[in-house]
Formats: structure tokens, sequence, C-alpha cells
């Protein structure tokens, strides 16, 4: 093989720090932002949060020195104390907001200029945004994570009703035990059999005098609020409820009658009562379909899980990026777009480190130092302005949301129209896959409530004229119709496709069906009411 030297021209593209750090901070969340925000503050030095000053009173520094008169001078003493408890009050109620942010590779160089004086772009970003207080009223109120850890679990509902039973130590342990092995729903998944091999291995004759204990306090536990807790599967859980209905209530004949068909039914295969299987449960059950269909309604105003409300659901509130609101006079309506200031983080380089590193001269051993501290610098101005690009293109695309989306604004869902990413990025001049990353996980709050920013975007379906309409729209149509029905003889998929027709909409069976389900409504033989 013969070696060589050969010239070669080629081009591509290299994603510098800089620009690497604008996509990523251009995708991310409000909580990811604040989460690096918080990161970012952390590891640098030169990046700090822009407090909130107070207005300097312009007679402040002009009197500061005249002498104040014996007259003033017990008044002001009088007015102090009193107003100075009630400020200081106020002062402890406040909190510093706090901006996160997450991690960034510390081996990147940050190219620049290199010098470390105080830029004019160094000053204050994002000043507009007010400090975030914890909007207590008093000492004593209590925030969200608070009231959500206050609420009493199922475990502890249980045990606490357990204290009331008189029981052996025995009963009382194997009580507290089924308690504890309770999932969240208040079903008991674990056989008994099971349990007791988990606590007494191979004994044998242990397991089996463990299984006979556990039956006596499964009974015991069956019996607690609330009701058909401890149940082994769906059926019982009913069954339980049910038979806490007919002790109850014992002067209604017909209801008992109802009662005992509805205890038949929870016997049988649960996908029997599920697809609502009138005939084949009439024939199992040995009753009238009268009867079948008063005992599947009142089944169906039991609790299927009975420690839900004992659940704590960590409940996410959506923090709007985007404020709309419509400002306009009279019929002419004109909305203004405006970034919500609470989710902007209010950064700016420290004065007093960047002047010092300025001041500092840099030679022999504190050359490789000064060099370090001059790209941490570097990267706190980049940091800043990358946040502050971010937040102008969001806010440049809603912009171009709300004016293509403008019927939306004033007439609701009904009247949104076919927009795609490639419409709002070729009137910004931006990629399509820019608009992507700042219509994902952005949200805008809007009159008609908060939505994600991919909501507006939707493809479009053919009409009779030869326009488009939105598949939002069609599915605010479907909504519509459904909401609309007789629940005695509920609209089908071809039904609905028809009524669509009608509308001037060209929308197949199975189009209807895909956007039925994306709204989570059910087919037609689970709306119908018996």
């Amino acid at each position: 093989m013969k070696q060589g030297l050969s010239l070669r021209i080629s081009q591509h593209l290299a994603l510098t720090p800089q620009l690497q750090q604008s996509i990523r901070l251009l995708q991310l969340s409000t909580l990811e932002l604040s989460q690096e925000v918080e990161q970012m503050l952390d590891d640098n030095p030169f990046l700090e949060v822009a407090e909130l000053e107070a207005p300097r009173e312009e007679f402040g520094l002009a009197q500061s020195d005249t002498r104040v008169r014996e007259d003033d001078r017990d008044t002001d003493f009088a007015t102090n104390s009193v107003a100075g408890s009630q400020d200081d009050m106020r002062a402890t109620a406040q909190n510093d907001a706090e901006f996160p942010l997450s991690g960034r590779d510390e081996e990147q160089s940050w190219d620049g200029d290199g010098t470390s004086e105080v830029r004019p772009d160094d000053s204050e970003w994002g000043g507009d945004a007010p400090a975030r207080s914890n909007n207590l009223g008093d000492a004593d109120a209590m925030d969200a994570t608070e009231l959500a850890g206050s609420q009493e679990s199922l475990q502890s509902h249980l045990h606490r009703q357990a204290l009331s039973l008189r029981l052996s130590q025995e009963d009382r342990a194997a009580l507290h035990f089924l308690i504890e092995s309770l999932n969240d729903d208040g079903y008991l998944e674990d056989t008994l059999q099971s349990l007791a091999e988990g606590l007494a291995g191979t004994d044998e004759a242990q397991v089996e005098e463990l299984v006979q204990c556990f039956t006596v306090a499964l009974s015991l536990l069956q019996h607690l609020e609330p009701t058909g807790v401890g149940a082994r599967h769906l059926g019982e859980c009913l069954a339980l409820q049910l038979r806490a209905l007919q002790d109850f209530d014992h002067g209604d004949p017909a209801r008992q009658e109802v009662v005992e068909v509805a205890l038949r039914m929870c016997a049988q295969p649960m996908d029997l009562l599920a697809r609502r299987d009138v005939r084949r449960l009439v024939q199992l059950c040995g009753a009238t379909e009268a009867q079948v269909k008063a005992a599947m309604a009142l089944i169906g105003r039991l609790e299927p899980k009975p420690g839900r409300r004992f659940v704590q659901v960590e409940r996410n509130i959506v923090v709007p990026d985007v404020i709309v609101t419509n400002v306009g006079r009279g019929g002419q309506p004109k909305f203004r777009v405006q970034l919500n200031p609470d989710v902007m983080p209010r950064l700016r380089v420290h004065d007093i480190y960047a002047n010092a590193l300025k001041q500092h001269k840099s030679g022999g051993r504190d050359a490789s130092n000064h060099a370090a501290l001059q790209q941490r610098l570097q990267e706190a101005r980049w940091f800043i302005k990358n946040i502050q690009q971010r937040f102008d293109t969001i806010l440049r695309v809603a912009n171009a949301i709300v004016e293509r989306q403008k019927s939306f604004f004033v007439h609701g869902e009904l009247a949104m129209r076919p927009l795609v990413l490639r419409e709002i990025a070729d009137e910004l001049g931006l990629h399509e896959s820019t608009i992507s990353r700042v219509t994902t996980a952005k949200y805008m709050a809007t009159p008609y409530g908060t939505f994600e920013l991919k909501y507006f975007f939707g493809s479009g379906l053919g009409t009779e004229t030869g326009g488009n309409a939105s598949s939002t729209a069609v599915r605010a149509l479907i909504k519509q119709f459904v909401a609309a029905e007789d629940p005695c003889k509920p609209l089908s998929d071809n039904q609905i496709a028809d009524m669509l027709k009608e509308q001037g909409i060209e929308c197949a069976r199975r189009t209807v069906a895909k956007y039925r389900e994306a709204l989570r409504i059910a087919p037609t033989n689970l709306r119908k009411t018996l």
C-alpha cells in the first residue's frame, strides 16, 4: 500500500457551549429551569439573585443630618414603637425568591473576549419579576405541603378504630399486621397463607396457627370503616358494602330483593358486569331483567376503592409561562401577551467579585487561577443572556399563536383554526424544531383556562366548502354532541360522523372513534342508561 498526503475540504456544524446551553434551556419546563438556576447559583460565584430594593425617599439623604426638634422626637418615638413591631412581623412573613438549574460541563470553554470588567449587560435581568412570598396571613397558617401532610392515612384511620376493640394481644398484633399489609386502595393483595408463610417460614404448625389468627383478624378488619376495606378482590369489596346496606335497611322488601340479586351478581365474573351483559346475568342469577338492571344501578353507586379518599394525591399546579389578557374595549377584541413575572429568574453578575477580578493582576502561579475565574465570569454572562433569549423566544412564539388563533380567544375551542409548527417557524424565521422545543411543557393562561402551547396546534379536516377545520374544534364538537345525547339512546360513532357531515366536516367513523377515545368518552354500550 502506497502512503501519501492529500487535502480535503468539508463543511460540518459545530455546536459551541453557548449554543448547546441555549438549546437545553429552551426545552426545559418552568420547574426544570428553576432547578437549573438554583444549581448555577450554587456553582458559579459570579452569579447572584438581584434583590428588590425599597424606593428611596427623595428627602432622605438631604435631611439625614438635620437635627430633630424635641417635639418631633417624642412623637416619632411613640409612632415608631407601634409601627416598628408591625414592620418586624411583616418582614418575618416575607421570603426571598429562590430560583433553581441542572448541571453543566465545567470542562467546556466559554468563548469570549476574556475580559473581567463589568459589562452593561451584567446588570439585573428579569427585574420586573416581584419577589415571591409565602402568602401567609398569619404565623399559624400552614403551606400546601404541611396541609397535605396533615391528611390522615388509611392505616392511621384503621389503627385508631382498632384501639376501641377489646382484643387479646395476639389478635391485636394480627389485626395490626393486616392493616399494614393493605394497599392504597384498601385491598389485601396477599393471601393469608402467603402472609403466614412469610412470618413462620417452613414451620407448618405455626403457619396453620397464623392462618387461623389472620382469619379472625380479617373478619374484624372487614367490619371497620370505610366499608369494603380488607377485601381480596373487587367482588368481595362490593359484597361487603352490599351486606352493610342489607343490615342497615330492613323495612323495604323490594330493596332487600335487589340487594340479594346484586350479591349474586358480585359472585359472578366481573367482566360480565363491566360489559353490562344483562342477558347473561339474568341466566346466572335467576332474576328478572328489571331486577338485574336495578342491581346494576345499585352496584354503580358503590365505592370500588375504599381507600381512595385517604390517598394523598400529589397535585401538580401548572404555572403559566405566558399570560394572555383581553385589553380591548367595546366590541373590538384586543389581546395582550406578556411573560409571567413569577417564572422569570432575576439574575445578575456579582459586581464586587467582577471588579475584584478586574483589578487583580495575574502573573506567575496565579495565571491559571485567573484564567479559570475569567471563564466562570464569562459563563455567568452567557447564562444570563441565554435565559433572556429563552423568554424572548417564548414570547415571540406566543404572540404568533395568539395572532393566528384569535378566534379561539374570542369564541372558544369551537373556533380553533388548523395550525402546524411550520407556519409559526416560517413566520418567525426559526427552525421547526425550535418551535417544537418552545411549545413543549410551556403553558399559556387564557380567558378560557391554562393550556399547553402545543394545544393550539392541530391538523385540519376537509370541509364541504373546500376549507379546513381544526381537529381540536372537531373534538369539541364531539364532546358537545355526547353531552347533549339521550342517555337511553346514546350516539354511535357512525351517528356522530353523520352529524359532523351535516356541519360540513368530512370525518370518518374511525377518526371519530379515535377522537372519542382521546377525550376518554366511553363507547355507546357503556354510556347507555339501563
